[in-house]
């Protein structure tokens, strides 16, 4: 099974390995071959994405799926919801049934916010975390915003760099800590696992 993973940049050098690490344990035998496909920036939009999706699924090199991880919060209004985007995607693609859209609600950082304890001490502040659900934090200030803030007040010398810190944080954690409180999370690794023929997450 071969799936590309259409994602910005960072999300990919910080998700993936980890992703990885977790499907292993759950795919004996049938872990796939997963190829990131990386933008400099947001995921491609309208018949941009749809080409893309296109060219990847067709060839002597085709995929077998390819799936798109967006951010709701890209810093536009294109998306509402995690919903909304997920729905966009695939109205913009149109009627493929190898297209799996899936959306982090409202970015990347909200997977991050269940491993609070691991940000405060590399950021070296005691700040508290936000409340409620990760993937419910204010629309207005991302949960990206509130990693930033704690790195920017804390004693850490330095700003939250997604591709360092993401890193580490996913590193020192068990990802299925934020799968069974991220539901967009958990949609997004089950879609893999349904694929592979694996058990999907309940």
């Amino acid at each position: 099974m071969k799936i590309a993973i259409l994602v910005e940049g960072a999300t990919e050098k910080a998700l993936i390995p980890s992703l990885r690490r977790f499907l292993n344990s759950r795919l004996p035998g049938k872990m796939p071959k997963l190829q990131p496909k990386p933008y400099h920036g947001r995921i491609p939009k309208k018949d941009k994405l749809k080409s893309d999706v296109e060219k990847l699924l067709s060839g002597k090199d085709a995929y077998d799926a390819v799936i798109a991880l967006t951010d709701v919060y890209t810093g536009t209004e294109d998306f509402k919801n995690a919903a909304d985007a997920k729905q966009k995607m695939k109205e913009w693609v149109g009627n493929n049934p190898n297209f799996y859209p899936h959306a982090a609600q409202h970015d990347f950082e909200a997977w991050l916010l269940p491993f609070w304890p691991t940000i405060q001490k590399l950021a070296k502040h005691n700040k508290s975390v936000p409340s409620g659900n990760p993937e419910k934090v204010n629309h207005q200030k991302p949960p990206s915003k509130h990693i930033q803030e704690i790195f920017e007040q804390g004693k850490s010398p330095r700003s939250y760099s997604k591709t360092r810190d993401g890193l580490k944080i996913l590193e020192e954690n068990d990802l299925m800590e934020s799968i069974e409180v991220c539901s967009e999370l958990k949609a997004f690794i089950n879609t893999i696992l349904s694929l592979c023929g694996g058990e999907e997450i309940l």
